[in-house]
């Protein structure tokens, strides 16, 4: 039986725990809460941090693992691909990974080797931010250098919203850094997605359409919808542009997690490429609008079983996940759906109980649930995902 490390135990990683014990593999989950829901699928886990790279590789030798993962988190890439080169295991090159998951590394990567790209910056320190925003039309992003989630994410359109959203991004980002963007206005929806790259070619091009609450904070992604709504020219140009960038970064094999929009002369601007599989349910929309369980395909290739049969498909039923938020701080109390949405579920979980404290969904760790919804046309799943306040309620008290 071949033994699978698996990297953090949230509700969202329990998906790979799951494909890899359907494939008959020994699950070893690793992080550093006991609770998390993951853990309970696994066959053992172990209380480390998934940044302490040293100790995760003791235990993996221990353990004598035949492959590990970091499944929906950037946080813990570095750790796996450390890991994993240290023990001659399947994976992407350590440095690879670490340019992919910190932003002042991915995009000087990207803007030297004629990408589009948003005018950005490092910044260490207020002022420099303020200089920033007067340069860049008083409209730009500030974001840590490297998190998930899109936490500490904001757009600063007011110079007296500057320091606050300064401190807020150095609250999540790893080191003394912050990332400042200048904003750039989108044609159509951002895509979001996966991609899985088996010998450097791209095998999977899955694309779905991201959506966002503007009620909340309009840069912390809701749900993704498959398929997406973008034409097929579109498609092959954004194929051909990160096909080319992840030539350039290295990245030979695996899953990545995409996100990217066309700017409004039609240019594929790349935002993130994740050196994972998506969080937020997207490998199991994905699966019920194809058939393809990409989950799986990341166990195979970690422990190293044959993948090379994976080919793309068209996606024809219309599905999506959904993360389940307030608008507003309070107290959990209920939780109401309309039947028209409730129609629509195919599964649904709930992370709260009466009595908890929630917060307005500013980031995305402040979800309160998830979902995967079944519509019956690509219209019907657009205009409910983009107005789903309307069919169900968070009640506080």
């Amino acid at each position: 039986m071949k033994k699978l490390m698996s990297l953090g135990g949230n509700f969202f990683q329990a998906t790979i725990v799951k494909a890899a014990k359907r494939l008959g593999y020994y699950v070893i989950s690793v992080d550093y809460l006991p609770n998390n829901p993951a853990h309970r699928f696994a066959d053992e886990y172990h209380c480390i941090s998934t940044l302490d790279k040293d100790s995760i590789l003791k235990l993996a030798r221990k353990k004598n693992i035949d492959g590990i993962v970091s499944y929906a988190s950037d946080v813990s890439a570095p750790t796996a691909a450390y890991v994993a080169e240290t023990l001659g295991l399947q994976t992407n090159p350590l440095e690879t990974i670490i340019s992919m998951t910190r932003k002042d590394l991915f995009h000087p990567i990207l803007h030297k080797n004629n990408f589009i790209v948003p005018n950005n910056e490092v910044i260490k320190n207020i002022e420099d931010t303020y200089r920033f925003f007067i340069e860049n039309n008083e409209d730009i992003l500030i974001k840590p250098v490297n998190s998930s989630g899109s936490k500490g994410v904001t757009r600063v359109k007011h110079r007296d919203d500057i320091e606050k959203s300064f401190e807020e991004a150095k609250k999540y980002s790893r080191g003394d850094v912050i990332i400042a963007e200048k904003f750039i206005e989108r044609d159509g929806y951002q895509i979001a997605g996966d991609a899985f790259i088996i010998d450097g070619e791209i095998r999977i091009f899955a694309l779905a359409n991201e959506h966002f609450d503007k009620e909340c904070n309009p840069l912390v992604p809701i749900g993704e919808s498959f398929p997406v709504r973008l034409e097929d020219k579109k498609i092959e140009k954004a194929k051909m542009e990160i096909q080319r960038a992840l030539n350039i970064l290295g990245y030979k094999n695996g899953a990545v997690n995409l996100d990217f929009m066309f700017d409004k002369s039609g240019n594929v601007v790349i935002l993130e490429l994740g050196p994972r599989n998506g969080g937020n349910l997207i490998t199991d929309a994905f699966l019920l609008s194809s058939g393809i369980d990409l989950a799986e395909y990341t166990a195979k290739l970690a422990v190293g079983d044959d993948v090379s049969n994976l080919h793309d498909v068209k996606m024809r039923k219309c599905f999506s996940s959904y993360i389940w938020h307030s608008i507003k701080d309070g107290k959990y109390e209920d939780f109401r759906i309309t039947d028209e949405l409730n129609n629509k579920i195919v599964q649904s979980d709930l992370f709260v109980k009466k009595g908890d404290e929630i917060h307005r969904f500013d980031n995305g760790g402040f979800g309160i649930g998830a979902a995967i919804l079944k519509f019956e046309s690509e219209g019907e799943m657009l205009q409910m995902m983009d107005d789903m306040n309307k069919y169900y309620n968070v009640l506080l008290k």
